[in-house]
C-alpha cells in the first residue's frame, strides 16, 4: 500500500520523505489557505520533494475553466496529478486529461456509484473520504470495500487513495481491505509508530546500556 501524506507543509514533508516511506502527496485548496503560501510556489517546492505524485486541485467548477487551470498546473512537473471533484464537468475534465496522459485524482467521493462512474472516466486515483463518511452516519470502512470489490470485478485500474483518514485504525483497516493508497495527516502518519511496548523496551535498553558505563563512539 502506497503511502500520500495529506498537507501542504513542506517541513513536514521533508521529514517524511527522509523515512523513504513517502510515495506521494494530496493537497487541497484548504490545506493550501491553511499554508499562508501561494499556491503554484508551495506545489512547486513538493514536487521537488517527492518522487511520486503530487496532487493539485482546480478550483473552477465548469470543464473549460478546469482545462485551463490543469494546463497551468501541469506545467510545475512531470509528477503532479491534477485533482478534480466528482461532478459531470469534473468527469468531463478527468476524461479530457487521462486521454492525454495525465494524472488524475477524482476528489470527494462519497459513493461506489460515484467510484465507478471516475474509472469509467479514465481516473488514475479515487479519492473516497473516510472520515467525512463515518461523521455523517455513514460506514467510511463499507464504502472502501464496495469500492474494492467493483473495481476488481472489472478489472478497473484506477487506484483507491483513501482520504479523510483520522487514525491508526483506518490505516490498518485500509490495508487490511486492499486500498492501494491512504493519504493521511502528518500526524496521523507518524502515530503508525507509536506502541507502549516499543516505548518501554527502548527505555529499559537505554537503562541497562548506562549501566555498562560504555560508549560506541
Amino acid at each position: 500500500m502506497k503511502f500520500f501524506v495529506d498537507t501542504a507543509d513542506t517541513a513536514e514533508i521533508r521529514d517524511l520523505a527522509e523515512t523513504g516511506l513517502l510515495d506521494g502527496v494530496t493537497t487541497n485548496p484548504s490545506l493550501i489557505h491553511k499554508s499562508g503560501r501561494k499556491f503554484l510556489e508551495v506545489v512547486e517546492e513538493i514536487c521537488g520533494l517527492v518522487d511520486g505524485p503530487v496532487s493539485a486541485e482546480v478550483v473552477a467548477l465548469d470543464h473549460e475553466t478546469m482545462m485551463k487551470e490543469a494546463a497551468v498546473l501541469r506545467k510545475i512537473a512531470d509528477n503532479v496529478a491534477i485533482k478534480v471533484p466528482l461532478t459531470i464537468d469534473g468527469l468531463k475534465t478527468c476524461k479530457a486529461l487521462s486521454e492525454e496522459g495525465c494524472m488524475v485524482n477524482v476528489t470527494l467521493c462519497f459513493s461506489a456509484n460515484q467510484a465507478l462512474l471516475a474509472a469509467k472516466a479514465g481516473a488514475s486515483f479515487i479519492s473516497p473520504f473516510v472520515g467525512r463518511h463515518d461523521d455523517n452516519g455513514f460506514d467510511g470502512m463499507k464504502l472502501i470495500e464496495d469500492i474494492r470489490l467493483i473495481y476488481d470485478n472489472y478489472g478497473f485500474e484506477t487506484e483507491i487513495l483513501a482520504a479523510s483518514l483520522r487514525h491508526p485504525i483506518h490505516v490498518l483497516e485500509c490495508a487490511k481491505i486492499g486500498a492501494d493508497v491512504i493519504t493521511a495527516p502528518p500526524a496521523v502518519i507518524k502515530s503508525l509508530f507509536n506502541h507502549v511496548l516499543t516505548d518501554k523496551g527502548l527505555a529499559s535498553f537505554a537503562a541497562d546500556w548506562a549501566k555498562t558505563g560504555q560508549s560506541i563512539l
